[in-house]
C-alpha cells in the first residue's frame, strides 16, 4: 500500500506547478557565467547589493526598474539573468535596446548565445538559429510563449509594429539624440508595451552630464534607494560616499573608509562583511511602481575596485579633465558637471542670512529692481548694492496679470514700486536708483510703459548672448502707440547676457571665511523659499557644435528660471550706475549722504519728541 501512495505522490507532483521564484533566486539556482563575457566562469551566485535589484524584475508592484551605476557592478549580467527567468518561468514577449544595431549585434553573440548553451535549464528552450529563415536569427529568438528582439537605439524601424512586454534598455546615455526623426527611443520602446497590465520595463546606465544624462532623468522619478552598509566598529548604517575614502597626501595605497559616525577607518579587508549586512533603503519619495537604484564601484567585488586601488585610479586622473569626468562616470556613477556648472541651489538655501524683507543692511548703498515679463505676471527682484559689488536681496515679488494690456494691475503694482520707499536697519531710507525691464516678451506694452517713465531711472534692455559686456550702448527703437509709430520712441539697452550669469555663477559659487571679509562680489539672501534659489541656478553650460566649431551655450535645466533673469538685470543697473568703478571717493560721498541723511532724521525725530 505505502508504494502505492509513493507512486500516486510521485506521479502527481508531475502535474504541480514549479516553485515560482524570485530573480535572484532562480540565478543562484540555475545561472552559469560563460567565458565570452565573464573572467571567472562557472556557477553564478548574487553578491549582496544585486538581489534587490534583480528582485525587482519579479516585484508585481514595482513597474519601472531604473539603475544609475558605474562599470563593474555586473548590471549586464542582471539583464542577461532576467532574459533567461523569463524564457524559463515566464515566457513572454522581451525587448532588448542597445545604444546601436552594432551593439546589439555583439550582445547577441557575446552574451544571449553563451547564456543559452551554458544555462541547463534554458537549452532547448529557444528554437536553433536559421540562416534562412527570418523569424530566428542573430537578433530573434523565438521561445515557446515569447520572443526575444534585440535593437539598436539608433535605428528607428526596431520600434515599429511590435508588441512587448518587457522592454530592458541597457546603457541610455549612449544612444543617440533620437531613433531618426521617430523621438526619444525610451519613450517609442515605452510605448510598446501599452498593451499589457503586467509590463516590466528596467532603464540602467552609466551617467554622462549633468542634467543631459537620460539615466539621471528617469532616476529622478524613483525611490533613490542607496545601499546602506554597517560600521564594523560602531554598526551605524551608512551608504558609501566617494568623499569617505582616505589616504595619506600622495599614498593613495594607504586609503581606507572613514566612518562618517565614528571616524574611525575602516580597511578594504572589512568590505565584505559590510556588504553581506548590508540592506537598500530609498532616499525619496518616488512615483508609484518606481524602484531606482544608485550603486558605485566602491562596492564592487572586483579585485579591481578596492577602495586603494580607485584612490591611486584617482591620482592619476585628478588633474587632467577630460578623464576626471570619466572617473566620475564610470567609477563613482555620478553625472559629470560640465564647465559654467550651476551652483548648488541647496548651499544657497542653507546660507540665507537672517536680515529682514524689505529692508537694507548695513553696507547698501545703492537700490536697483530687475523686471521679467511674462504672459501672466511680472516679477521683480530689488538688489542693495555696496563695496565691492557685494549685494543684499531686499525682495522678490510676482505681480500677476495680463501683461499684454498696459491697464492690467501688474503695471499699476510696479508703477506703486516706483514710489516705494525702504527703510535701512540703520535708519536711512532709499528708493530704487535704476529699474530695468526685459522687453523680450510683450515687446511693445513694455516700450510704451517705460516711455512714460523717467528715462534716467526706467531702462527698457534686451539680452543678447553675444554682446561684449554686462551693458552696452542703447539704440533707439520704433514705438507702436494707438495705431500710431513713434520712431526713436524709446532707448533699449543691450545686456551681455552670458557674461553676466558668469560672473553671478562665479560669485554664488564662493565660499566665506568667517574670520575674513566677504569674498568680491558676495551675494546676501534673506530667508526666501527654496523655488527662488532653484530659479537662480536653473541654467548651465553645455557644450554644443555650431557651425563646425565647439561652444559652450547657457541651457535652462528647469522650467522656471525668472530669478537668474531678474538679477541679471540688477547687475546691468549697478554696472549703469557705476559701482564697478566707484572711486573711495565717490563711496565716502554716498556713505556720507546717508550719514547725513540719519542725523537729519534723528535732529527731526528729536524735535518733534519735545515739541
Amino acid at each position: 500500500m505505502a508504494d502505492i501512495d509513493t507512486l500516486v505522490k510521485e506521479i502527481m507532483s508531475g502535474f504541480r506547478p514549479p516553485r515560482k521564484l524570485t530573480l535572484s533566486e532562480w540565478a543562484d539556482e540555475n545561472a552559469y557565467l560563460s567565458p565570452e563575457s565573464s573572467a571567472e566562469t562557472g556557477k553564478w551566485h548574487c553578491f549582496p547589493y544585486q538581489r534587490a535589484i534583480m528582485d525587482a524584475f519579479t516585484d508585481p508592484s514595482v513597474e519601472y526598474i531604473v539603475l544609475m551605476k558605474s562599470a563593474r557592478v555586473g548590471y549586464t549580467k542582471i539583464i542577461n539573468h532576467a532574459i533567461g527567468y523569463y524564457i524559463n518561468q515566464d515566457p513572454c514577449s522581451i525587448m532588448v535596446v542597445q545604444p546601436t544595431d552594432q551593439d546589439a549585434q555583439d550582445y547577441s553573440k557575446d552574451d544571449i548565445e553563451p547564456m543559452l548553451r551554458d544555462t541547463p535549464c534554458l537549452q532547448g528552450l529557444v528554437s536553433e538559429e536559421k540562416s534562412r529563415k527570418s523569424n530566428n536569427t542573430l537578433r530573434k529568438k523565438l521561445f515557446k510563449g515569447g520572443q526575444l528582439l534585440l535593437i539598436g537605439a539608433n535605428a528607428p524601424t526596431g520600434f515599429r509594429r511590435v508588441t512587448m512586454r518587457v522592454v530592458l534598455f541597457d546603457e541610455v546615455d549612449g544612444y543617440p539624440p533620437t531613433a531618426g526623426a521617430e523621438g526619444d527611443q525610451i519613450r517609442l520602446g515605452i510605448k510598446r508595451t501599452d498593451t499589457y497590465w503586467n509590463r516590466k520595463i528596467a532603464i540602467g546606465s552609466t551617467p554622462t552630464i549633468d542634467k543631459r544624462s537620460r539615466v539621471q532623468d528617469w532616476f529622478e522619478r524613483t525611490d533613490k534607494q542607496m545601499y546602506f552598509v554597517p560600521c564594523p566598529f560602531c554598526g551605524h548604517m551608512q551608504y558609501l560616499r566617494w568623499n569617505q575614502i582616505k589616504w595619506k597626501e600622495h599614498q593613495p595605497e594607504t586609503a581606507k573608509y572613514e566612518c562618517e559616525h565614528c571616524h574611525r577607518l575602516i580597511d578594504h579587508s572589512k568590505k565584505s562583511w559590510m556588504m553581506e549586512h548590508g540592506e537598500w533603503r530609498p532616499t525619496a519619495e518616488g512615483k508609484k511602481g518606481y524602484r531606482g537604484f544608485h550603486i558605485w564601484a566602491g562596492y564592487s567585488y572586483n579585485p579591481n575596485s578596492t577602495w586603494e586601488k580607485l584612490a591611486v585610479e584617482f591620482e592619476d586622473v585628478k588633474s587632467k579633465p577630460e578623464e576626471l569626468k570619466t572617473f566620475v562616470n564610470t567609477v563613482l556613477g555620478e553625472v559629470w558637471v560640465d564647465k559654467g556648472e550651476a551652483p548648488e541651489w541647496e548651499r544657497l538655501y542653507e546660507r540665507r542670512d537672517t536680515y529682514r524683507r524689505n529692508s537694507i543692511p548695513p553696507g547698501g548703498i545703492i537700490l536697483t529692481a530687475g523686471v521679467d515679463v511674462q504672459a501672466d505676471r511680472l516679477e521683480c527682484e530689488i538688489v542693495a548694492w555696496g563695496r565691492n559689488n557685494e549685494s543684499w536681496s531686499i525682495d522678490y515679488r510676482v505681480f500677476p496679470g495680463k501683461t499684454e494690456d498696459l491697464d492690467a494691475d501688474c503695471w499699476r503694482q510696479l508703477d506703486a514700486l516706483l514710489s516705494e520707499t525702504w527703510h535701512g536697519e540703520d535708519g536711512y531710507t532709499r528708493m530704487i536708483d535704476k529699474l530695468a525691464i526685459d522687453s523680450g516678451y510683450n515687446t511693445q506694452t513694455v516700450y510704451n510703459w517705460v516711455r512714460l517713465k523717467d528715462a534716467s531711472r526706467v531702462f527698457a534692455t534686451k539680452g543678447v548672448e553675444t554682446a561684449p559686456s554686462i551693458i552696452n550702448q542703447p539704440r533707439a527703437v520704433e514705438v507702436r502707440e494707438n495705431g500710431k509709430r513713434i520712431y526713436r520712441g524709446v532707448k533699449v539697452w543691450t545686456i551681455g547676457t552670458n557674461i553676466a550669469k558668469s560672473e553671478l555663477y562665479g560669485w554664488l559659487k564662493q565660499k566665506r571665511d568667517p574670520d575674513k571679509p566677504n569674498p568680491y562680489g558676495w551675494c546676501h539672501f534673506p530667508e526666501y523659499e527654496r523655488e527662488f534659489f532653484e530659479m537662480l541656478t536653473a541654467e548651465q553650460t553645455m557644450p554644443r557644435i555650431q557651425r563646425g566649431y565647439r561652444r559652450y551655450v547657457w541651457e535652462k535645466m528647469r522650467e522656471r528660471n525668472e530669478a537668474l533673469d531678474c538679477r541679471v538685470l540688477n547687475r546691468a543697473m549697478a554696472m549703469l550706475i557705476g559701482v564697478d568703478r566707484f572711486s573711495e571717493e565717490e563711496w565716502r560721498r554716498r556713505e556720507g549722504f546717508t550719514a547725513a541723511e540719519r542725523k537729519t532724521k534723528k535732529k527731526k525725530k528729536e524735535s518733534s519728541f519735545w515739541g
